[in-house]
């Protein structure tokens, strides 16, 4: 969400009013979410709370965007827990991987999805930092979502998730949308969604 100037030229070459179909589901998501937890206190962390802590710096997609999202498309992720603090070889204070605001532990970043950006495997100690990731969406229920990890996750042995996992999440939890999915979102916008994603943009930069 920091490549003001793409939303821009994306909104400026939409066409048509194509409606992004609702994913058709199998089961009761709310029920999956409801049961769903994680080993070691570690949860998926709230972006809306996020952004309202630091909205001048941590971004986050706005409404109009996360309305739009759909199965195939990549969403940024963060899980971490309370449990774990920072090492005593590490530094007091750490920068957010999103937005770079102060932290009192470090949080490991994955910049893109694997299938997207293969990289050779990494031997990183696991050390009960949180970490952000990208889900693929598999299907979508109102605000809710089961997703695919699409990278493999540093902190496994301690959250549980690994690379290829089925997850459920809610639009809160996202933090991102991938850029790769730009045009798509906006060609599915009406013209009231431009709109509201022209000011989203705007305010962003100052203009409103």
């Amino acid at each position: 969400m920091k490549q003001l100037s793409g939303w821009r030229c994306s909104i400026q070459i939409a066409r048509g009013k194509n409606r992004v179909a609702k994913a058709r589901m199998t089961g009761s998501l709310q029920q999956q979410f409801d049961s769903q937890q994680f080993p070691n206190d570690y949860q998926l962390v709230n972006g809306v709370a996020m952004h309202a802590e630091n909205p001048e710096c941590f971004h986050i997609p706005p409404n109009v965007i996360k309305r739009h999202i759909s199965p195939g498309q990549f969403v940024e992720l963060r899980i971490d827990s309370p449990r774990f603090s920072v090492h005593e070889d590490a530094s007091e204070k750490c920068s957010c991987p999103s937005c770079n605001g102060e932290l009192t532990k470090p949080i490991l970043k994955h910049s893109h999805p694997a299938s997207l950006v293969p990289l050779p495997n990494q031997n990183v100690i696991s050390r009960g930092w949180g970490e952000d990731f990208w889900v693929k969406v598999e299907q979508r229920s109102g605000g809710l979502f089961k997703g695919t990890v699409d990278n493999p996750l540093v902190e496994t042995r301690l959250h549980g998730l690994k690379q290829s996992d089925e997850m459920i999440f809610n639009e809160d939890h996202i933090l991102a949308v991938h850029d790769i999915h730009r045009q798509q979102l906006v060609a599915g916008m009406e013209v009231a969604d431009l709109k509201e994603l022209a000011q989203w943009v705007a305010s962003l930069r100052g203009d409103a």
